[in-house]
């Protein structure tokens, strides 16, 4: 006498478990590499009420200089030193036709420094200087009032 199999009823449930398991590796692989794709150098920029946007300064060809708080220059990601500026501006823009150099500077970067890398820009015979600011959010800062 054979036994015969009976097929049971389909079961109409999705299972789900592969897909979310590939999903968490996905999240986190995206997670690990995020950071890693940053190309420049991250500073705290400055806040002003009225800033221009600079869509060109996150170009992958631009000429971008970031001054950080405690007086590191940066020209992309190559740390460079002061004298360095105009040999490598002028490096950067000569076969350009736009001879914009964008310069972001941490907010506590010393003013003195921060101007020091300006020269040295204009010394290179940069046509446009941009410099990177953000917008300030919430409350807007009042102006300072003198008493006589």
């Amino acid at each position: 006498m054979a036994y015969k199999l009976k097929a049971g009823q389909s079961v109409s449930d999705i299972n789900v478990t592969p897909m979310v398991d590939v999903m968490l590796v996905l999240l986190i692989i995206f997670m690990v590499i995020t950071p890693m794709l940053q190309k420049n150098i991250t500073v705290d920029l400055a806040k002003t009420q009225n800033p221009r946007a600079m869509a060109d300064a996150d170009k992958e060809d631009a000429a971008l200089l970031a001054i950080t708080r405690d007086g590191k220059i940066y020209f992309g990601s190559d740390l460079i030193q002061m004298g360095e500026v105009t040999i490598k501006v002028k490096d950067r823009i000569a076969t350009k036709l736009d001879k914009t150099v964008y310069v972001k500077s941490d907010a506590r970067a010393k003013y003195g420094e921060v101007v020091a890398v300006i020269d040295n820009v204009r010394a290179a015979g940069v046509d446009q200087l941009g410099l990177v600011t953000e917008k300030f959010q919430g409350r807007t800062p009042e102006a300072p009032t003198m008493t006589p």
